[in-house]
This record gives C-alpha cells, structure tokens and sequence, in this order.
C-alpha cells in the first residue's frame, strides 16, 4: 500500500485571503487548510470528487505560482514579476534593492543574490508595479515585507529589475567550481544526492561532476547540473562506490534534460547514508547549443560572465578537433556558419590559432581577430561525430550485437533489466540506420569483458550517452542485438544497349535508340544471400513492376525493342528477408529517353544482321531483303525477362527481325 503523501505549497499573493474552499471558477485543483486559497495542501478534482494530492514526481515546476523570475535561465533568475490583482507586473529598479532581492530568492529556495540590474533579463510588457519594497533581507517571503508608494514620476523602458539567485546545487573538491563531487542544499544543509532509480544523465546535465543518485544516472542529469552551473556542456559522467557512507539527500526526479535547474524536475527530501557516488565534468569554457545532442550545434565560448557565438572567419577545422575532443566527441564532420542558428548579442572577438592537439579550447593560443565585422550568417556551427557505439556480426553496420566504447576499449554490452525498443531507437539514430525493427538480449557461447549500461531513454535522444552511463561490468556471456531498418545497402542501377543503340544526352539523361533492344541491370554488394530484385517503371500515364531473382547479387531485365512507351523513370528495389523480416532498399533513378533513329531503319538492320550473322549468311539475306522497308507499330512495354532465361539479347533481337522481314 503507497505511503499517504501530502503537498504543502506555500504561494505568495498580493494579501488577498480566501476561503479554503473560494477555488477559482472552473479550476480543477486547490489549496486548504491554511486560511487562504495561495497555500495549503493540495487537491484536485477528478470525476467531480475532491481528493488529496500523492505524487512522488511533485517539484517546483508544478507548484511555481509566487513571485516569480522570468526570462532566465531557470528558476533562480530572471525579470522579477510580482501579481497585481489577476496580472503579472515587472518591478522598477528603483522600487527594489539588495535586501528586497534576498527575500525572493530565499522565497524561491535559491542561494544569496549574485546580480541586480535593470533590463538585465529584458523589458515587461505593460505598467509596472507601483509600491517600493521596504525589505529588512530577513523575512521568508516578500508579502512578509512593508511597502510604501512609490517616489518615482516614471519608470523608464529600461529600468525592470533582473535578478540572479545563486543556486542551490554545488561541485566541491574537483578543483573547479566547475568539477568536483555534486552537492545540492536542503533546509540550510549542504549534502550529496542519492536519487535512487530515477536519476540518470538528464538530471546529471545540471550539477557536473560526482553526484551520488542511484543506478539510472545518465548524460542528460549532468547536462542539467553543466546549464545550471553555466558550466558549458556535460563532457562525461560516470558513478561508482566511494569509501564511506555519508548522510544523502533523496532527490527525486524526472528530468527531460532541457531544464534550467534540477529544481524544475525534481524534488528533495531526506535520505539515507550511502557511498554511492555520481561525477560529472563540464566543459567550463566552450559548449554546442541548439543542436540535436551534446555533439552538434553552435559554437559558445565564455566571455567573462556571459556566452558569446564565434565568427565563422575565426574558427578553422584544428579549432573544431579541439572542441570535439573536449566535449567526448569524434571528430568533426560538419563545420559551417549558422549551420544552427545566430548567437544574440556580440560575438567573440578573437581568433582561435589551435594545433589540433590540445586536450582544451582554453590551452590554444589566440590572437586579435583580423575581421572588421561579421556578417549575419557567421556564428559557426559544430557537428562532431559519434564514435562509441557500433553493431557486429550481423552482416550490415546497421545490424548486430551492440558494442560500445569506454575508456578507449569497445565491449560488448550488458544491458539485461533496463534495454528496450526505445533504447535500440537511439542506436539506429545514432548510427544514421534509421528506426529500430526489433532487439533483443541473449547468452552467447562464451563470457566476455562487458561495459554495464544502465539506461532511461525516452526513444527520441540522439545518443546512447544522452540517457545512460556505463560503468565496469563483470565477464558474462550475455549480449543485446539490434536490428535497424536501413541495414542494406543502396541498389546499383545500369543500362545497356545493343550496337549503335545507346547514347548520353545531356539535357535529357540515357537515350536508347528506337527498335533497338536494351537491357537495365539492378546489382548490389555482397550481404545477404538470395533476395530479389523488383524494377519499377513509371511512365507519364503507367507505373508497371516486374520481379526476378537475384542471381549472384544482380538481375537483367531485357526490352527487345525499345518504343516511345518505354520513356520514363526506371529504379531497382532490392528485397531479402532475413532477420525474420522483409527489408528493402532502393536505388537511384535512371531517366530514359527513346530517340527517333538516327538512320533508316533498313541499314540499322542490315548492320546488325552483318554484325551478328557470317559474312555469307549476311549477304544472302541482303539480297533477298526487299527493298521498300515496312512500318512497323508502337509497342507495348512487354514483359520483362531476365538474359540468363531468355538467352543473348542480341541473338533475340536478331532472330526477331528475321522473322518480320521473312513475313513481307
């Protein structure tokens, strides 16, 4: 039976007080219990019936209606906007000073005030507010403080006050403020986290390095830790056992790893003494943004207290090998002003000059940059490759037993309670193999070294490292298989003619000659035995298919006259079944054209005749050819047949006229 669990949320409002039960119209969820409708414990209301809120997934993101910080990087900054009547208002600067500040961010649960300045998170829209706060710095909530008109006359556009909260999470002993051991603060006292099953890279992508949360910690939870730390980007993480159980803060979460804070996916309460440990490092000085994972997008570098884009003219291909490698990545593959957008604001005004070498962007040299401006389109744009998972043994780069790579070593991996289709997703994602048909995990014949991967994928992440980590596993014969659906590859696609019946146009593409046979051959590489091979024809008023077997990989399909009825786009769609599914793959198109004769239609003949006949056989039909040659009506596109059935297309075609000119 679940534990009974109440929420208590304390909000702030403009000291209103309500009846427990004086909910807003229409409103589905209320407070009560504490004298008024903006605190008190939760309820909602389901099948019209109030009941008591139990939830285990409950954080500030659910219950963020007080004074509140907008257009921040998370909870604990931003505009300060204060509820007036049933509207949000910015406040004057000059309304709000450094006591006033630490008042709301004591009320948010952040740290001690860092920064307080006018327009620092934008202009609000519409009237601000039109008290002075009158703040002593100690109260818990900014209703508690007194208020008193205002002395200004106006408030200029610029003057709504931003404000910075220090955060309420840490880093320690890793020689950075940027590295070290993850600690978060609960009720005045600084501790570990322990988040049990529910912590994983999501919630690691906030705090950054050495955080003790369970066994589902992955690169997504560190990436929340970096971006709230403005530490850049999560560059790796890892857990582990330390050496001595120390009291822990339970951390329950369920993080996305786009949020600002762990705080908005995620909650505290007390914990228990634990050894388990979670690191996290960040990149500290340069991170990729607005890309598809933590190895592309654009390129940021710090500049004193901010991120700034850099000029595409200042950044060459031994700058993008450093940044790959800082970040964990391959290196890189795509490099290309606004490839992922324009930065806001100034860009870096120097010139990276990186050997290629360098374990960090910070340890190359720079120089002034030589540029007078940038243009519009400038600010550089970073893929890198991924180069730690790959799929053995199954034929196909897209097919196989998963491995991956950790600390310079690829292993098999084990993966035996926590694998699904939703993480073989993320493999055939990563690895450009499109969607995952199916996976599977077994015991192979024999125990090998495995890498442990411990997974919480959503099926939609880029990589594997973005909802999981690996940590050393025990020998085990035990494997995970996965089969993508782009596992074959493209189908080649050719065409042939008979003499004198086959050109290249280059407005037009492939020209066959009228009357004359051709062949369209579909090939492909070496993978799979047996298959077939299916040619779609489309034409401007017909689509026909036509099937044979792959015989040593390739089919021929013959036309022994080629008529206008055949002009059109042709392409080869290789189909095997392996796996205990149908896969297929097709081709490029082949455009084709059929051209009047660029000669009568009798010496056409008689050349071919000459060509394939002896010379004495060849004369006598000369003479006994008539002289005045035949018309001769549009065809149908005929079936198919593939050379190795029908014989040599050229003796075809021969015997075919023949035949014709035997019956004038």
């Amino acid at each position: 039976m679940l534990p009974v669990l109440m929420l208590v949320v304390m909000f702030w409002s403009t000291g209103l007080q309500a009846a427990v039960t004086d909910e807003p119209p229409g409103s589905d969820v209320r407070l009560v219990d504490e004298g008024s409708r903006c605190a008190g414990r939760v309820e909602i209301k389901h099948q019209e019936e109030w009941r008591q809120l139990n939830s285990y997934i409950w954080n500030v993101k659910q219950a963020a209606v007080s004074v509140r910080l907008v257009e921040g990087a998370g909870l604990c900054s931003g505009r300060v906007e204060v509820r007036s009547d049933q509207s949000w208002v910015s406040v004057c600067e000059a309304d709000f000073d450094r006591l006033d500040a630490e008042v709301v961010c004591r009320e948010l649960g952040c740290g001690p005030p860092s920064a307080l300045q006018g327009a620092l998170y934008g202009e609000g829209k519409g009237p601000l507010w039109d008290k002075e706060f009158q703040c002593g710095g100690t109260e818990s909530h900014l209703l508690d403080c007194d208020t008193s008109d205002s002395a200004r006359n106006t408030c200029s556009p610029d003057s709504a006050v931003g404000l910075t909260c220090i955060s309420d999470v840490r880093l320690v002993d890793g020689g950075s403020r940027c590295a070290g051991r993850s600690e978060i603060k609960h009720q005045e006292e600084w501790r570990r986290p322990n988040s049990g099953y529910k912590w994983n890279m999501k919630q690691a992508a906030v705090v950054c390095r050495q955080l003790d949360c369970g066994s589902t910690w992955s690169i997504k939870h560190a990436a929340i830790v970096c971006r709230q730390l403005d530490c850049g980007s999560a560059v790796s993480t890892k857990v582990y056992d330390g050496d001595v159980d120390r009291p822990a803060w339970w951390l329950e979460s369920d993080c996305a790893g786009t949020e600002s804070a762990l705080g908005e996916c995620g909650y505290v309460s007390e914990g228990f003494n634990t050894s388990s440990i979670v690191e996290v490092i960040c990149s500290e000085s340069v991170r990729l943004v607005e890309g598809a994972g933590l190895c592309s997008g654009r390129v940021e570098v710090r500049s004193g207290q901010s991120w700034v884009s850099v000029c595409e003219a200042d950044f060459d291909r031994l700058d993008a090998e450093v940044v790959c490698r800082e970040l964990g990545c391959g290196p890189p593959s795509a490099l290309q002003g606004a490839l992922y957008g324009e930065g806001k604001g100034p860009l870096w005004d120097k010139e990276f000059q990186c050997g290629g070498k360098e374990s960090r962007l910070l340890d190359c040299d720079t120089s002034d940059s030589a540029r007078n401006t940038s243009s519009p389109g400038s600010a550089v744009g970073l893929t890198c490759s991924v180069q730690d998972v790959r799929l053995v043994d199954g034929g196909s780069c897209c097919a196989g037993r998963v491995e991956i790579k950790h600390q310079e070593e690829w292993r098999q991996l084990y993966s035996r309670f926590t694998w699904n289709m939703k993480t073989a997703a993320v493999v055939c994602r990563q690895l450009d193999c499109g969607s995952a048909v199916t996976t599977r995990g077994y015991d192979g014949d024999e125990n090998r070294p495995v890498w442990e991967f411990e997974s919480d994928c959503a099926g939609t992440e880029s990589a594997l490292w973005d909802c999981g980590h690996v940590r050393e596993g025990v020998n085990t014969s035990y494997m995970v298989e996965v089969i993508c659906s782009d596992l074959l590859f493209q189908p080649g696609i050719s065409l042939s003619s008979s003499m004198l019946g086959v050109s290249q146009d280059q407005q037009q593409g492939l020209q066959v000659f009228r009357d004359h046979s051709f062949t369209i051959t579909c090939s492909i590489q070496p993978q799979y035995p047996g298959g077939s091979f299916h040619l779609t024809f489309t034409g401007s008023n017909t689509t026909l298919r036509h099937t044979l077997t792959a015989v040593n990989h390739s089919a021929n399909f013959l036309f022994p006259a080629a008529d206008h009825a055949h002009q059109g786009n042709y392409s080869c769609v290789y189909e095997v079944y392996v796996f205990s599914h149908n896969f297929t793959s097709e081709s490029e198109l082949l455009s084709l054209t059929v051209a009047a004769n660029p000669l009568p239609a009798f010496i056409i003949r008689v050349v071919v005749l000459l060509t394939l006949l002896t010379p004495s056989t060849a004369l006598y039909l000369y003479f006994k050819t008539p002289r005045k040659p035949t018309e001769r009506g549009s065809m149908e596109l005929v079936s198919l047949h593939s050379s190795s059935e029908a014989g040599p297309g050229e003796e075809r075609a021969a015997q075919r006229m023949e035949q014709e000119e035997s019956a004038v």
